[in-house]
């Protein structure tokens, strides 16, 4: 990926945005800014560097600086600054002009890693390689201390490459298209049904770790196929096309999980319930040896499970060192002390470690698709893999369909999601608590936010019920002319 798909991407982009590979026109001016010699470190917020003074290269009009001339006149400005006032375009970065381009940031650099990795149809959501970052199997947070010791970050650098928030789905997504369309980038490699991105294929994984019965695999292959997002057309990204609609294909596969459960069982927090009890019956009275899905049992077994590794997810990151165990310091006068200090800060949190009990981390445990595992072999009945569904099913026409008549929808008109950022509004008590119990199991799954799942199943609904919404439209307009 790094040498065939990602590199090329790389280049292309240092061509189209003139930072390389290309001749830099005349009279160019280059800004560096260096930065006063401090004592302080940035553990301890040192003071901002300052503006001194602008560097200004000029040529003839009309010679063309080639990169070996900019690269020695940029030797030139080097000499005169510091060593430690950073990089000779690290000013450029932070200019408001530059806000305006499309320039390189930490989060860009995840952009960059999902465009190679959705172009090569790897078997890798954007939401895990996000959750790979947040775990540390991805340098991200303090990634200057994977830097070579030759390259020294001072100066402005500090603020580029200094991250105190984790990565945000949504911009990572919006800038890797933003990307895509700037590299003018052709069609992508096709999504097919036998590719891992596809909802049929997802749909498994989130199933199996959703700890859901294997036969709902079905159902969610049968709304795939209704309303037409199993489509190569649909699935496959072309940069630059604003008729069709991006699709997000981990948050797309878990909205359609949602819907068919609100196919199967309401989730109205009551139709639920009840086929759970009828199934708890059938259980008591069943001698052929397979169980009957219990709703109510597989709530309380998952959410006890979803608990406990949230509460861990909380710990984990409100005991988060955001400032980094390598010390960085502006003076290379005050290296000794500031060294001196981090050392002091170290052992005495050893010491309060220590007094209060808590317990060294463990090793970090390898990087791994599912973090909800599910054994059928466990003897507790804990998972419900095998369970069946026919209970809550019935034979019609030769198909399987539910024995539930109803289904109620999050929102009967979608917004304007270019205007409002979203298709409809979420907000948690104005929705019954199992539907939000399932969003709330995918959000924690995908880490993000259940209102963009919630986002997908209004979507998802309006395809699959888009006659029945369009004729009550139409005469709820009769009615009021």
């Amino acid at each position: 990926m790094k040498d065939e798909v990602l590199y090329s991407f790389w280049r292309c982009y240092l061509q189209k945005s003139k930072q390389a590979y290309c001749n830099r026109p005349a009279g160019e001016t280059v800004k560096a800014l260096s930065v006063r010699e401090s004592s302080t470190d940035v553990d301890s917020e040192p003071e901002r560097p300052s503006l001194l003074h602008l560097l200004s290269l000029s040529e003839s009009e009309g010679d063309l600086l080639t990169d070996c001339s900019f690269a020695s006149s940029m030797s030139k400005v080097s000499e005169s600054t510091s060593i430690y006032s950073g990089s000779v375009d690290g000013s450029l970065y932070l200019m408001k002009n530059q806000k305006e381009k499309l320039r390189m940031t930490m989060p860009t650099t995840l952009s960059f890693c999902y465009m190679a990795l959705l172009w090569l149809r790897e078997p890798i959501t954007l939401s895990e390689l996000l959750r790979f970052v947040v775990e540390g199997h991805i340098p991200y947070l303090n990634v200057f201390q994977h830097f070579p010791e030759k390259m020294k970050l001072c100066g402005l650098d500090l603020k580029i490459f200094c991250v105190e928030s984790w990565p945000v789905y949504e911009e990572v997504y919006n800038k890797m298209l933003e990307l895509a369309v700037f590299l003018d980038l052709p069609r992508f490699p096709d999504i097919t049904d036998s590719c891992f991105l596809h909802p049929d294929m997802l749909c498994i994984k989130y199933l199996m770790e959703a700890n859901l019965p294997d036969e709902l695999h079905n159902w969610t292959c049968r709304v795939v196929k209704k309303i037409g997002i199993g489509e190569v057309d649909f699935l496959t990204l072309v940069p630059g096309n604003k008729s069709t609609r991006k699709v997000k294909y981990d948050i797309l596969a878990a909205a359609v999980i949602v819907v068919v459960l609100k196919l199967l069982f309401l989730l109205d927090d009551h139709y639920e319930w009840l086929l759970s009890d009828l199934a708890e019956e059938r259980n008591k009275n069943n001698k052929e040896g397979g169980l009957y899905f219990e709703f109510k049992k597989w709530y309380e077994v998952v959410k006890h499970s979803l608990d406990v590794e949230q509460k861990k997810l909380d710990e984990e990151r409100a005991k988060y060192l955001w400032r980094c165990e390598k010390p960085l310091f502006y003076s290379v006068k005050n290296k000794s002390r500031v060294l001196k200090r981090r050392q002091m800060v170290v052992n005495l949190q050893n010491q309060f470690g220590k007094l209060s009990g808590s317990v060294r981390r463990a090793e970090k445990p390898n990087p791994s698709s599912f973090q909800l595992r599910w054994s059928e072999e466990n003897t507790d009945g804990s998972c419900f893999h095998g369970h069946s569904l026919k209970g809550i099913l019935q034979e019609k026409c030769g198909l399987l369909t539910a024995m539930n008549p109803d289904y109620w929808l999050c929102t009967v008109k979608l917004c304007n999601e270019k205007l409002c950022g979203h298709l409809a509004h979420y907000r948690e008590e104005d929705f019954p608590q199992s539907y939000h119990f399932v969003l709330r199991l995918f959000s924690f799954l995908l880490r993000i936010q259940p209102s963009y799942i919630h986002d997908e199943v209004c979507m998802i609904e309006h395809k699959l019920f888009n006659k029945k919404l369009y004729k009550k439209l139409k005469y709820n307009t009769v009615l009021r002319k």
